[in-house]
């Protein structure tokens, strides 16, 4: 390690800052076995990235700028799919750790910055048609154009007083909301509320909320579990069904809402920086909001790219906390109620 730290440094000394770009590491020279098991992405993937990314990767203010953005990239590809700054990983690319640091932080604002590029609801009727067909292919479901949901992320305590942060399990975390269509791609990603809050206020303090509740997609809506309030424009499950067109609407919306459940899954599963594994994200809550956010980005990507979403291996259930049941405050809503009674009327009687 102690060589090409001598040479970085050096060329730092004879160049300046900013003059030189380094290659520690070649992709042509490993395989795509190596790059798979070690960064988790095939290499023409990587090369998508390098080329998404290189400008903003090499802009002369950064202090890794002697460090080329494919080595940036594969730093960070590293860091979000293992959950841990490996000095092994580091020796093979060539970089310290606190370069590593670094690179993480660029390739992660990078990407945060494309965001709304790759993670978007559907703008014109044929695509929202689309949705609608596919969620009614899966369980003869009408109507739904996304499945919502929130999973939490722990990260390290941000201070000893500050509470906002702590769920209901004791631990520090974000509570993120996310909508995904049946292919798992997320259309919507909000990644800034604490853990202290309740699925159903951070959906209801949510910009998603803002924009359903402004008319955005009607007689379109979402589905949401039992956590969330009924609204009209969005459908949960019955607490207590009672009749056959009610258990066949209860049963079409557990499996309709399964796709984000194996959305998360396979999110905690290629991003291991997620599922805890290797501990909390031990970064600050806007920093951890931003790494949530770039590892969304690049489940979007993969996908757009012909990588299938359900190809990495499970880990079994996301462990969150304990929801709450919420059935009691559903009469709140009386056109939802009568939307969803229809709808049950209609489709599943």
């Amino acid at each position: 390690m102690a060589i090409p730290i001598t040479v970085l440094d050096c060329d730092l000394l004879l160049y300046g800052r900013g003059h030189r770009t380094l290659d520690r590491f070649k992709l042509d020279d490993v395989t795509d076995e190596y790059l798979m098991s070690m960064y988790g992405f095939p290499r023409q993937f990587i090369y998508y990235l390098v080329e998404l990314l290189g400008a903003s990767l090499s802009r002369p203010t950064q202090r890794s700028r002697a460090i080329s953005p494919e080595t940036q990239i594969l730093a960070a590809l590293g860091f979000y799919t293992s959950g841990s700054f490996q000095t092994r990983m580091g020796d093979t690319i060539g970089i310290s750790q606190a370069s590593m640091s670094r690179c993480v932080a660029n390739v992660t604002e990078a990407l945060v910055e494309r965001a709304s590029q790759f993670i978007r609801f559907p703008a014109d009727d044929a695509s929202v048609q689309a949705l609608k067909d596919e969620f009614y292919g899966l369980a003869g479901m009408p109507g739904v154009i996304g499945v919502v949901d929130c999973v939490h992320v722990a990260i390290k305590a941000p201070n000893a007083e500050d509470l906002s942060y702590v769920n209901r399990k004791g631990l520090h975390s974000l509570n993120c909301l996310m909508v995904c269509d049946i292919r798992g791609a997320l259309m919507t990603v909000e990644t800034n509320w604490p853990g202290s809050l309740q699925d159903c206020a951070v959906l209801q303090q949510s910009s998603l909320s803002s924009q359903f509740e402004a008319g955005m997609h009607k007689e379109s809506w979402l589905l949401g579990d039992s956590s969330f309030f009924l609204r009209t424009w969005l459908m949960t499950p019955l607490h207590i069904p009672e009749t056959p067109a009610e258990y066949r609407y209860n049963m079409a919306h557990s499996a309709t809402h399964s796709v984000i459940e194996k959305t998360f899954r396979t999110l905690c599963s290629r991003f291991r920086c997620l599922d805890g594994s290797k501990g909390a994200l031990q970064y600050s809550p806007e920093k951890s909001s931003h790494i949530i956010l770039a590892c969304c980005v690049l489940h979007n990507i993969s996908l757009e790219h012909g990588m299938d979403v359900w190809s990495s291996p499970g880990t079994g259930p996301v462990e969150q906390p304990p929801e709450e049941e919420y059935e009691h405050m559903e009469s709140l809503d009386l056109e939802a109620d009568r939307i969803r009674q229809e709808l049950m009327l209609t489709h599943f009687s």
